[in-house]
């Protein structure tokens, strides 16, 4: 079998049981496993650290599938970690909101590189690195067989699979049926186009930020910034909004977010869609003294990796130091994060430098974070990408 042998003092973060393996890390690979082949992890002693997936390509060289060295990587294992997962998704917590949940989180559910969202009887699979790709086929009956679903449709077509050295691919992996489906959260119900849509169709990790910002909009004038298919408008206009804008670049997604509207009996003067870029719209609105009791930030990743970090600062700075001075006094600004290479610490410094540049006072009221169907494991806190802030005028 072959293996990978460390270089001398490099095992530290495996044996914290940080899943991940860096290139930089590794004094040589003996034998000659494919992409995706499971291979054990050696110190520089010889001895055993984990068992893994090898990618080639990546500077992640191998990601952990078992830190137990008697465990066997085959399809009993993948059924067993399969199920484990599902059964932290069945709480009444969550089955009694929706419909649709992530059913496999990658490595904070122990399956690297695995995505699975469900979205009714339809299931979504991302496989985004070479051991999930190695082991896709199976995966898919196994899915099929543990959830009871007939289709599957594989979405696997994020950047990271450049970095794994693996195509882009999309569509029907097993069955298939008509798309886009439709979905219901906390009573609202929404169209989702598994084919087409941002991530696997919809962002599941914002259910629980939806429902609280709805809560908070009754009586408001909204805005929603980066709306895609509207999924905070819905909420907010469900919940007693005097009126809501929301702003996209995609007239696609906007002309679904009207389609959820007219879906939940929405449709009329009290949402509005534009469509354009939010960064100069923000700046037109301020020019044009525009303001609003309520505005919500969820732009798109500014920064995938920590290198990226400085850029993607003064973006978030510059949009919410204009969404500062857009808020009425009282007013309330939801603002969020899904920047991996954006930590929480720094977020929060950056939404408090724009508040100092826009010359307001604000306090935080809350703090936001991913639904629980997206958990994250301890030993891997890559996994707590989603962070938002609740911070309302003061002035």
């Amino acid at each position: 079998m072959a293996y990978l042998l460390l270089k001398p003092d490099r095992e530290k973060s495996l044996l914290r049981r940080h899943p991940w393996v860096f290139s930089g890390a590794i004094e040589k690979l003996v034998g000659s496993p494919a992409p995706g082949e499971t291979i054990r992890v050696l110190n520089s002693h010889g001895q055993f650290l984990a068992h893994t997936a090898y990618s080639p390509h990546s500077q992640i060289r191998a990601r952990v599938w078992s830190f137990d060295e008697n465990a066997t990587v085959d399809v009993d294992f993948l059924r067993g970690r399969i199920r484990q997962a599902l059964a932290r998704r069945a709480t009444p917590g969550l089955v009694s909101v929706t419909n649709a949940v992530r059913l496999i989180h990658a490595e904070s559910d122990n399956l690297p590189g695995l995505v699975v969202d469900r979205y009714g009887e339809l299931l979504v699979m991302q496989s985004l690195t070479a051991g999930s790709e190695f082991w896709k086929e199976t995966l898919a009956d196994l899915l099929l067989e543990e959830t009871g679903c007939k289709s599957v449709y594989e979405r696997s077509d994020a950047d990271v699979r450049e970095l794994e050295g693996l195509p882009v691919i999309n569509g029907w992996l097993r069955g298939g049926t008509s798309s886009p489906v439709q979905v219901t959260e906390y009573g609202l119900k929404f169209i989702v186009n598994v084919e087409t849509g941002h991530k696997t169709g919809f962002y599941l990790d914002q259910r629980h930020n939806r429902f609280r910002v709805g809560q908070l909009s009754a009586g408001r004038d909204v805005l929603n910034c980066f709306c895609y298919t509207g999924g905070f408008s819905i909420h907010a206009a469900a919940n007693g909004a005097n009126s809501v804008l929301s702003v996209d670049s995609s007239a696609d997604a906007l002309a679904l977010g009207a389609q959820n509207a007219a879906l939940n009996g929405l449709e009329g003067g009290k949402l509005d869609w534009l469509e354009g870029d939010v960064f100069p719209l923000l700046r037109k609105f301020r020019d044009q003294a525009r303001s609003f009791d309520l505005i919500i930030l969820d732009p798109p990743k500014f920064a995938a990796t920590a290198s990226q970090a400085e850029k993607a600062s003064r973006g978030y700075k510059d949009i919410n130091r204009l969404a500062f001075k857009l808020l009425r006094p009282g007013g309330l600004l939801a603002t969020f994060s899904c920047s991996g290479g954006i930590d929480a610490a720094l977020f929060q410094k950056i939404v408090a430098s724009a508040a100092l540049d826009a010359g307001v006072d604000a306090v935080m009221l809350e703090h936001f974070s991913q639904a629980s169907d997206h958990p994250v494991a301890l030993h891997f806190p890559e996994g707590a990408y989603l962070k938002g802030l609740l911070c309302q005028r003061m002035d």
